[in-house]
């Protein structure tokens, strides 16, 4: 039974990335054939083009994607130090859950006014900004438990044999923290490569990501050119899986 339970759970991993790839190179696929007539790298071939717009719309994805999550991590490392060691911290954590009572798209209608006036609507910096207030607070949650008493302990003691501020910050606090950064950083960078609803609001169509790519090639019926951008919309979090389990899982089963 074990066995049935663990191949099943194979087949509902495989079998919709394959069925994506088969689809990415389907030329030909009229109702209600089960699978396209005829198979093609020609929709491959077209991202080697220099000027291929889902390229360059993957690349935009990607450094977004990483810029978030590097400033979110970055600032909710040194944040969530705070709010851990503030006597109001069960009520201030409160506060980083609200961007998730609302939808991306009801927080996206509501700050578009002020995105508009201040002229980032439309443009990538106010993509950036946008995801910045859905990546950060997740990225707060996840540190807060980090800055525990053993943590606060290692940090006194650094203090006490006599190592500044910046020295028990870059030879105690950031080494230590190397998992938790790193599972901080994958995680936001999930999250912003995944956004729709408050890309598309903020982005008003001139900013397209790859999500907001796949589901312009669904309006379109476009069911080849949707599979091809959904097999790179699947490629950065496999290599995120891959190296969480490489880096972060290893390093804790050693410990």
């Amino acid at each position: 039974m074990k066995k049935v339970l663990q191949i099943l759970f194979a087949l509902s991993i495989v079998f919709p990335i394959g069925f994506l790839v088969v689809l990415s190179l389907g030329r030909n696929w009229p109702y209600p054939v089960v699978l396209p007539k005829s198979l093609s790298l020609e929709n491959w071939s077209f991202l080697q083009q220099s000027d291929s717009e889902l390229w360059q719309t993957f690349l935009l994805s990607l450094l977004i994607s990483i810029i978030v999550a590097t400033a979110t991590t970055a600032l909710a490392f040194v944040t969530s130090k705070q709010l851990a060691q503030s006597k109001y911290r069960n009520k201030l954590m409160l506060l980083a859950y609200i961007p998730y009572v609302l939808s991306p798209v009801i927080l996206a209608a509501t700050l578009q006014y002020y995105f508009i006036y201040a002229s980032l609507s439309g443009s990538v910096a106010g993509v950036l900004l946008a995801q910045v207030f859905i990546a950060y607070p997740f990225a707060v949650i996840i540190l807060n438990n980090f800055w525990n008493h053993k943590i606060k302990s290692m940090e006194e003691l650094s203090r006490t044999l006599g190592s500044s501020s910046w020295q028990t910050f870059k030879k105690v606090l950031i080494p230590v923290s190397k998992n938790a950064l790193l599972l901080c950083f994958f995680q936001t960078f999930l999250i912003s490569w995944f956004e729709f609803g408050l890309t598309n609001l903020i982005g008003v169509g001139s900013v397209q990501t790859l999500t907001v790519k796949v589901f312009s090639y669904v309006n379109e019926a476009n069911i080849f050119y949707a599979a091809l951008a959904s097999c790179l919309l699947i490629v950065p979090p496999m290599i995120l899986i891959w190296l969480n389990k490489k880096y972060i899982f290893a390093t804790e089963t050693v410990i």
